[in-house]
C-alpha cells in the first residue's frame, strides 16, 4: 500500500509539471499569436493604405546644345559641372568667313535696292519731264495761233516733247525690264539671304538656352564642330521621379495623392511629394519596340505603369545633390 501512494504521489508530480510547462506554454505563444497578428493587421492596414516600389528613379531634362553653324571654336568658356544661365556666351566659332558672307550679301541686296530706287527716281524725274514738256507744247500751240511765236519756237517745243516722251519711255524699260513683280521678287530674295548671312554671323556666338548645370562637355579651344553635332548637355534644376508601380498598384491612384520619397543616397532623408500624373500606357507599351502578345505561348506578365511623381519642398541644392538617375523608394498615400 505505501508503494501505491507513493506511485499516485509521483504520477501526480508529473501532471503538475505537465500542466506548468502547458501553462508556460500559453504563456509564450498566446502573446506571440497576438504579436503576430498585430503586425499582420498592421501590414495589411499599411498595404491597403501605401503602395511603394523600388522600380523608381530621379529623372530630369537634359538639354543637348548644337551649333547652327560649322567652324573651328576659338574660345569656349563652359567647365563640367559648372552652373550656366540662360542667355550666357558658352562658346564662340571662328566667325571670318561668315563676315565676309554677310558682307558680301548686305552689298548686293544695298546696290540691288539703290538701283531700284534710282530707276524709280529716273522714272518719276521722267514723268516730270514729260508733264512739264506737254504743258510748254500746248502753251506755244496756243500761241503760234495767235501769231505770238514763230512757226521754230513752235518745232523746238515739240522736240522737247517727243525727247522727254523717249526718256520716260526708257526709264520705264529700265523700271519694268523684268517686269516689277520679278524686280521686287528678286530684291525680296537678296534681302532673304543677307537676313540668313546675319543669322550664321550671330550663330558663331553659342549661346546657353536654358539656366542649368553643365555636363557631357565636348569642345575644347581649336576643335572643329559640325551643324548639328552635340557640344554639351545642360541639366536644368527641376528634378521628379518616375516610378514603375505594378499594374494591380496603380488603381487607386490618383494625381495630388501625398507620397513620401526615400532616395537612397540619403537614407536618413525622407522627402515629401506628390503624385503628379499617371502615363497613359505601360513601359513596354511605349518602349521603342512593344510586345506583340498574338502568338500561341502567351504567358501572362504583370506590366508596369510610369508615374510621375514630383517633389512638394523646396530642396536645398547645397545639403542635397538630387541627379537625373538616383534610385528611389516613394510610398503613395492612396486612402
Amino acid at each position: 500500500m505505501p508503494q501505491d501512494k507513493e506511485q499516485k504521489a509521483k504520477s501526480n508530480e508529473k501532471e503538475e509539471v505537465i500542466e506548468k510547462k502547458s501553462h508556460k506554454k500559453r504563456e509564450i505563444i498566446v502573446p506571440a499569436l497576438i504579436a503576430l497578428a498585430v503586425v499582420a493587421g498592421g501590414y495589411l492596414f499599411h498595404e491597403s493604405y501605401f503602395q511603394s516600389t523600388d522600380d523608381a528613379y530621379v529623372e530630369a531634362d537634359i538639354i543637348q546644345v548644337t551649333p547652327k553653324v560649322s567652324g573651328h571654336i576659338i574660345e569656349s568658356y563652359i567647365e563640367d559641372n559648372r552652373e550656366v544661365k540662360k542667355g550666357d556666351l558658352v562658346a564662340k566659332i571662328d566667325d571670318e568667313v561668315y563676315l565676309a558672307q554677310y558682307q558680301k550679301a548686305k552689298a548686293d541686296y544695298e546696290k540691288a535696292l539703290l538701283n531700284q530706287k534710282n530707276a524709280k527716281a529716273s522714272l518719276k524725274a521722267s514723268e516730270s519731264e514729260i508733264n512739264l514738256a506737254k504743258t510748254d507744247l500746248e502753251r506755244y500751240q496756243a500761241l503760234y495761233k495767235e501769231g505770238a511765236v514763230s512757226k521754230q519756237t513752235l518745232d523746238k517745243a515739240q522736240t522737247n516733247f517727243e525727247s522727254a516722251k523717249a526718256m520716260y519711255t526708257r526709264a520705264k524699260e529700265n523700271m519694268f525690264a523684268k517686269g516689277e513683280n520679278v524686280a521686287d521678287a528678286d530684291l525680296k530674295a537678296l534681302e532673304a539671304i543677307m537676313k540668313q548671312a546675319k543669322l550664321n554671323l550671330e550663330y558663331t556666338n553659342v549661346i546657353a538656352p536654358n539656366t542649368g548645370v553643365v555636363t557631357n562637355r565636348r569642345i575644347e579651344k581649336g576643335s572643329w564642330v559640325s551643324t548639328g553635332s552635340p557640344l554639351f548637355a545642360i541639366v536644368p534644376d527641376k528634378v521628379w521621379i518616375v516610378a514603375n508601380f505594378k499594374e494591380n498598384q496603380v488603381g487607386q491612384m490618383k494625381p495630388g495623392q501625398p507620397v513620401m520619397i526615400k532616395i537612397d543616397a540619403y537614407p536618413h532623408k525622407k522627402f515629401k511629394g506628390r503624385v503628379d500624373s499617371i502615363q497613359r500606357a505601360s513601359g513596354a507599351k511605349s518602349s521603342l519596340f512593344p510586345p506583340e502578345n498574338a502568338v500561341g505561348s502567351f504567358v501572362k506578365i504583370v506590366q508596369r505603369i510610369p508615374v510621375k511623381i514630383v517633389f512638394d519642398e523646396q530642396i536645398d541644392k547645397t545639403q542635397y545633390n538630387i541627379v537625373s538617375g538616383m534610385s528611389v523608394i516613394p510610398k503613395v498615400r492612396v486612402k
